[in-house]
């Protein structure tokens, strides 16, 4: 081959070679711009779900001040009159302490998770309980209008209850109180107490006749009753003020509404076991009646009273924890309130029993002293003999014990005849099972 032909070919190759490389760059940089392109792409994707999602409402959604607001909002909402008697009322209904066991049970397995799962809820997807469901499924938004349709009811009957403690608060200012002793009624011959508060009691005539003013039947309407017209409108206006800017507003309101009713309830507890037979009362409570426990209908009233302490299913525990950030940590919030109800009602419980024990008390000893009366009427009659009365006794100022002791002995030495005595045994378990 000529010298010529040898360079033409060689010029030839190195055109050919700096054109694949040519090529091939055009082909790197296509796939740069395509893979480019590709991860804006999934970006975008990934930003459009985010904002499906509210990841972009997120920072317009206001949020808790602090978490300790959150938390005070949250116990202020499970906390209320279900821990402070219908959790004490259960729970003398069904076996005293037994009824803590079911009760604490289903707190761990039903409601702990059941309570977390609408925590995490709530904080994930940052909306309400109706845009929750909504989100869910738009055939499950009927769930969330249900939630707030039940919380407007429990809103109608509560304000009623804040609508006659500010009434009582009111009145409470006058001494003596108005419910301590019966009215008296003057005519023109003499003076006399109102029979029927006589068959009654002060605070129960004081409650019907002065407080709701009720008519003598459904059919009688009777009215409107103005001073708790008054009452209501005022704890409907303090409601809207608490809530008026949002949590922005209630939640520096729920320093005060979550706090004082503890400090309330310690108050109580302090003055009630300082009170003559508190002791027997909260004995009585942490006294267990294991056969009780083994019943159904223990266990299903357990169940029903965690779901409506914890509130579950209203739609409130989800509409507080929307108002959080998506990192914080809903487990912890979930046990922590939890157990903060559990130890309320149990607190609560011990307030109670502590008054009932009081006043089993008082009705024990008004039937220690009707029964010794009678006890004395049979000595005088002769029906008893004095023989059987131990020399100790002293009926002017006879104790519980005493009069157990004579009532023991008469049972054993007039058995036949003794239920045409018409004694009573006065036991204070008697007393505290009512």
């Amino acid at each position: 081959m000529p010298k010529n032909s040898k360079v033409v070919k060689r010029e030839l190759d190195d055109e050919v070679i700096e054109s694949v490389k040519d090529l091939l760059s055009n082909e790197d940089s296509s796939d740069d711009a395509f893979k480019k392109s590709e991860l804006m792409v999934d970006d975008q994707e990934e930003k459009d779900v985010d904002v499906e999602e509210g990841s972009d409402v997120e920072d317009e959604r206001p949020a808790w001040n602090s978490k300790l607001q959150y938390i005070l909002a949250q116990v202020g909402f499970s906390v209320g009159l279900g821990n402070v008697w219908r959790f004490p009322y259960l729970c003398q209904k069904n076996g005293g302490g037994a009824y803590l066991v079911p009760y604490l049970i289903l707190l761990l397995i039903i409601g702990i998770p059941l309570f977390f799962l609408e925590l995490a809820v709530g904080q994930r997807i940052r909306r309400g309980s109706i845009g929750v469901w909504n989100y869910i499924s738009p055939k499950l938004g009927g769930i969330g209008f249900a939630s707030c349709v039940v919380c407007f009811f429990v809103a109608l009957y509560y304000n009623v209850i804040i609508g006659w403690s500010l009434f009582y608060f009111s009145q409470s200012f006058q001494h003596p109180l108005p419910w301590d002793q019966c009215p008296l009624v003057k005519n023109t011959s003499h003076t006399f107490v109102e029979p029927e508060c006589e068959k009654s009691s002060a605070t129960t005539y004081y409650w019907y006749r002065e407080a709701l003013n009720i008519s003598s039947s459904l059919s009688e309407s009777g009215g409107l009753n103005w001073k708790m017209t008054i009452c209501l409108l005022a704890a409907w206006v303090m409601v809207c003020l608490a809530m008026i800017k949002g949590i922005q507003s209630s939640g520096k309101i729920m320093y005060f509404s979550s706090l004082f009713p503890y400090v309330v309830l310690l108050c109580f507890l302090i003055r009630g076991l300082l009170l003559n037979g508190s002791v027997d009362g909260i004995r009585h409570m942490f006294t267990p009646k294991l056969e009780i426990m083994l019943e159904p209908k223990v266990w299903r009233e357990a169940a029903t009273q965690v779901f409506f302490a914890l509130g579950l299913g209203f739609g409130g525990v989800i509409a507080f924890s929307s108002y959080n950030k998506r990192d914080n940590n809903c487990h912890f919030d979930a046990v922590l309130v939890s157990f903060i109800n559990f130890f309320t009602s149990v607190l609560a419980t011990l307030v109670v029993f502590a008054v009932l024990g009081f006043k089993a008390n008082i009705i024990n000893e008004k039937c220690v002293i009707q029964n010794s009366e009678k006890i004395l009427k049979l000595l005088k009659i002769g029906n008893l003999s004095q023989d059987m009365i131990p020399h100790h006794i002293n009926f002017s100022s006879i104790t519980a014990e005493d009069y157990n002791l004579v009532y023991d002995i008469i049972q054993k030495v007039k058995e036949e005849e003794f239920d045409s005595l018409g004694l009573k045994s006065c036991q204070i378990e008697d007393e505290l099972n009512k």
